[in-house]
């Protein structure tokens, strides 16, 4: 009996507790939004944010700063500790350039109106004119250099060449820096038993931005992939350069060539497309044979090679 009773004071005892906490919660809460609620006047150094600045310039001095008074309500003030506000200047139309410099002048009704919302007031900016130091952009266009490893499956193969989309990249920045820079490379592109088109985005090697924009800080690399297969085909064997007077028997007439093209476009390959030549010219004194090259080949072919090693001859006149 005595148990039960002490459980039911403690109880009783815990709620009002409780209740206090609860008070005390609800008052510091009201005291908090009574507190933000109030208007203040606090002083602020801001940051300026250039947006529109013409691509053949570059803005040299970025640290600038405007010291900016306002007067808003605890709540905007809260919201400012944590993500100050920048100053944006439109250079397209805020700034005007005067010899050396850019230069920014606008009152405090101009920031009050364009950068603030109703519940903030400008009171006071300082300075209120700023400039900017320029200096002249050099803009080239460079080439994207494809760095890939990639491997196929068997009887599989790249049809034509890698491609990567955009194939060049625009760099802006400084003359001395720009002028240096004849290529951006991508990061190495590994790929295993490939067997079907390769359409991958790849980040670019991009040197240290500083003061340099770059277009584009990735491509994509692109890859038409085909099943192969191996054809052979005899080919007439041409000779050039044979002297005035000179007759010359030679054997074999033609050679056999082998190629390496995709199963789509092997039909459309034959012998005519092929030049297997011999250069009498090339030939050493008491020589009885001829070296047979491959001369001219089909753009569908990746790869030929003659399979007769030498072309036999006698000369009859």
């Amino acid at each position: 009996m005595k148990k039960i009773k002490s459980n039911i004071v403690s109880s009783i005892k815990n709620k009002r507790i409780n209740v206090f906490l609860l008070f005390f919660l609800f008052a510091f809460i009201i005291l908090i939004f009574s507190k933000l609620s109030k208007s203040y006047t606090k002083t602020l150094a801001l940051g300026i944010e250039k947006v529109n600045v013409p691509q053949e310039y570059i803005i040299l001095n970025d640290s600038s700063k405007i010291n900016i008074t306002l007067k808003t309500h605890g709540f905007r003030w809260l919201k400012y500790a944590f993500s100050r506000p920048k100053i944006q200047i439109d250079f397209s139309q805020d700034v005007y350039k005067k010899g050396a410099v850019f230069e920014w002048s606008k009152s405090k009704a101009f920031l009050n109106n364009t950068q603030f919302d109703k519940q903030v007031e400008l009171l006071s900016m300082s300075p209120d004119t700023l400039r900017f130091r320029y200096g002249v952009n050099l803009i080239k266009k460079v080439p994207v250099k494809i760095n890939a490893d990639i491997s196929y499956n068997l009887g599989y193969d790249i049809s034509g060449e890698m491609q990567a989309e955009p194939d060049s990249v625009t760099v802006v920045g400084p003359n001395i820096v720009v002028s240096k820079i004849e290529a951006l490379e991508t990061e190495k592109l590994s790929l295993t038993d490939v067997r079907s088109n390769v359409n991958q985005k790849v980040k670019l090697k991009l040197p240290d931005p500083g003061d340099l924009q770059f277009s584009e800080k990735q491509v994509i690399l692109k890859a038409q992939v085909e099943k192969f297969t191996e054809g052979t085909l005899k080919v007439p064997v041409t000779i050039a350069n044979v002297p005035a007077g000179v007759v010359l028997k030679y054997f074999p007439k033609t050679v056999s060539v082998s190629y390496y093209v995709s199963l789509s476009k092997f039909a459309s390959v034959t012998e005519k497309d092929f030049k297997v030549l011999c250069d009498y010219a090339k030939a050493t004194e008491n020589q009885s044979f001829l070296i047979p090259e491959l001369t001219v080949w089909p753009e569908a072919v990746k790869s030929a090679k003659v399979n007769q090693q030498h072309v036999e001859f006698i000369i009859t006149k």
